[in-house]
């Protein structure tokens, strides 16, 4: 797969998506980052300890969170956009399910589109997607952790957006799936989709696996936000295990390390 100006061996290999949140209220980093100077820095940190792609947010997604407006968040994007292009070579990745912020992203440089909401919410994020001949991760979501049978309706659902990707020309080799960890799922639902991630590898697409620091890890270990390093390490182990293509990190040193590790035991040295 290539994204920017790099390919990825996305069968053989597991890369990291550093988390870049450039926002004030994400639930484990917020207002860290939301500093273009302090962005660039972060930036370089995350290259450094391993990151493949740089994951950039303009607004909060966690339980609760409140929606800005298309304008705060195309303001808050679309300068670190700019700073990473201009300053790094590395592939970035706008994490945005509205088509404004897309296209805003896209023009800035963007290099691939991360939707929440898995093309659902606005669909011209789709069109757009195809338009600049970018790649795509549609993650799965629901508005309420409600199901007949958690695996049929999570594929079904997984299977209605590569429809709306495929119906807006977005190509096969574009796309990335995400189980979602964290969104519309009860605690249950998200050791069960980390556990069956062949759920979606077997739909024949790269899956990235995004849990990190998640209420998923906090509920288990009964850990703040801050404190959850090592349960994420675990999820990121079984990830690589289970053919994830890629994670999406917020500790990125220590979890590339634990790929690498993990890697060379499957391998057995080779």
């Amino acid at each position: 797969m290539k994204i920017g100006n790099r390919i990825f061996d996305v069968e053989n290999d597991c890369y990291i998506m550093g988390i870049l949140n450039v926002t004030p209220d994400s639930f484990s980093d917020g207002g860290m980052w939301n500093d273009i100077e302090r962005a660039k820095q972060h930036t370089a940190d995350m290259i450094n300890e391993g990151a493949s792609i740089i994951d950039i947010g303009g607004e909060s997604t966690r339980p609760g969170h409140v929606q800005i407006s298309v304008q705060e968040e195309i303001d808050r994007v679309v300068p670190v956009i700019e700073m990473v292009k201009k300053n790094f070579d590395i592939p970035v990745s706008v994490d945005s399910y509205k088509s404004e912020v897309v296209e805003a992203a896209l023009k800035a440089g963007a290099d691939m589109v991360n939707d929440i909401w898995g093309l659902k919410y606005d669909r011209k994020v789709a069109e757009l997607t195809a338009k600049y001949d970018v790649p795509c991760c549609l993650m799965h979501n629901r508005e309420k952790a409600e199901y007949e049978n958690f695996q049929e309706d999570m594929i079904q659902d997984i299977k209605d957006s590569l429809t709306i990707a495929k119906e807006a020309g977005i190509a096969d080799n574009n796309i990335i799936l995400d189980p979602g960890i964290g969104f519309g799922k009860t605690y249950e639902h998200n050791l069960t989709a980390i556990n069956h991630l062949e759920w979606l590898t077997e739909l024949g697409y790269p899956v990235l696996l995004a849990t990190s620091r998640k209420s998923v890890i906090g509920l288990t270990l009964d850990l703040p936000a801050d404190q959850r390093v090592e349960g994420t390490i675990v999820t990121t182990v079984i990830g690589v295990q289970k053919k994830a293509a890629f994670v999406r990190v917020h500790d990125v040193k220590e979890n590339y390390r634990a790929i690498r590790m993990t890697q060379a035991i499957l391998r057995g040295g080779k």
